[in-house]
């Protein structure tokens, strides 16, 4: 097999290409995947749509939510866990990290490694090709370690890990426990905001409430255990929202604050959250300017970016073991084929869809 079909960004707001792509040969400790399914993420369509401004240069395959079978291993493997890695077994991997700088080997901080890879953005004319996840296969960098799925979870749902659900367990384990008393505001009712919901239920949030739009969105955070949501398109003035959160916690605000839209959402994020609260920042893209002075007093301020590998095995043991407490398959609600990318990334651009997948 000397080559695949792959989703190509070739320009900015064009259409995607279905090209052919060369398979490269296999480092040692490299893994070839069969891609089972590519999840979309918010960042796509930014890269789309682009450029998003960190030495991006073209043709990319886009998509960096992969899940998917062994092809081919160049030696032998194990996963994150230990357990010896063969062809047909089904995976996630991580991101990789340099493993010497600074940030990973004092501060101990590798999502803030200068050299760390990501996939979804680079080059498909340039060795090793297949680092986006819309293609039919997928190079598995040696460095990657490796989380096998279990049955229990689809593949859709394990693409999903890859990204946004691994994010947001990043974010739970900043943030510390959450106690039986406190109450919990999520901002954005996506993918993150939806799973961030059932974490927040899961941990033991007295409540949990979600400000978001559309209402189809926020139909299914109630099912993934909202106790209350707010329509962003019905409530537009900010003030009615900030009385919204006081009506539902005594007039304080929320002891914690979850950002999963986009930047532009932290400032009134902040004025939702009470004196001595804790806020998490995981919604990237956007920008917003942030008043020192109107900061909650003794408050916690989290910045979360993308998990270190073993978030990626917590976001896949959370979708196992609380299968049938949440839905976890209804965020996932359009299925397109690789020839449908550009139908998947406009829905996702309008917010037709919680979250789409390719499936192969």
């Amino acid at each position: 097999m000397n080559d695949c079909r792959a989703a190509v960004i070739t320009a900015h707001n064009q259409p995607l290409e279905i090209q052919r792509v060369s398979v490269p040969d296999l480092e040692p400790g490299a893994l070839l995947v069969r891609i089972a399914a590519s999840t979309l993420c918010g960042t796509d369509v930014h890269r789309w749509h682009g450029p998003l401004g960190d030495g991006d240069s073209l043709p990319i395959i886009t998509g960096h939510e992969p899940c998917g079978y062994v092809e081919e291993i160049n030696g032998e493997r194990t996963d994150i866990l230990g357990n010896p890695v063969k062809r047909g077994d089904r995976l996630v991997w991580s991101y990789v990290a340099c493993g010497s700088c600074y940030y990973c080997s004092v501060a101990l901080q590798p999502c803030i490694c200068p050299g760390r890879a990501s996939w979804g953005h680079n080059r498909s004319d340039r060795f090793p090709y297949l680092l986006g996840s819309c293609a039919e296969y997928m190079y598995v960098p040696p460095p990657c370690l490796i989380i096998k799925v279990p049955e229990e979870v689809s593949s859709a749902s394990a693409a999903a890990s890859a990204c946004a659900y691994r994010t947001v367990m990043h974010g739970f384990e900043r943030l510390g426990a959450i106690k039986s008393n406190e109450i919990v505001v999520i901002q954005g009712s996506g993918p993150l905001g939806n799973f961030a919901t059932a974490v927040a239920r899961d941990h033991g949030a007295k409540q949990v409430l979600v400000i978001g739009a559309p209402a189809a969105r926020l139909e299914v955070t109630k099912r993934m255990g909202a106790d209350g949501v707010l329509n962003l398109e019905e409530v537009i003035d900010p003030k009615d929202r900030r009385q919204w959160v006081r009506d539902h916690s005594d007039g304080r605000g929320a002891d914690i604050v979850i950002q999963v839209a986009n930047n532009m959402a932290v400032p009134e994020g902040l004025t939702l959250l009470r004196d001595g609260g804790r806020f998490v920042n995981i919604g990237a893209g956007g920008n917003a300017n942030i008043s020192v002075r109107s900061l909650p007093q003794e408050m916690t301020f989290h910045t979360i970016r993308s998990g270190e590998p073993r978030h990626w095995l917590q976001a896949i043991d959370f979708l196992a073991s609380r299968k049938k407490t949440f839905p976890f398959e209804e965020m996932i609600s359009a299925s397109y084929t690789l020839e449908q990318v550009n139908e998947a990334l406009q829905a996702m651009a309008s917010y037709r869809v919680v979250k789409a997948v390719i499936n192969f």
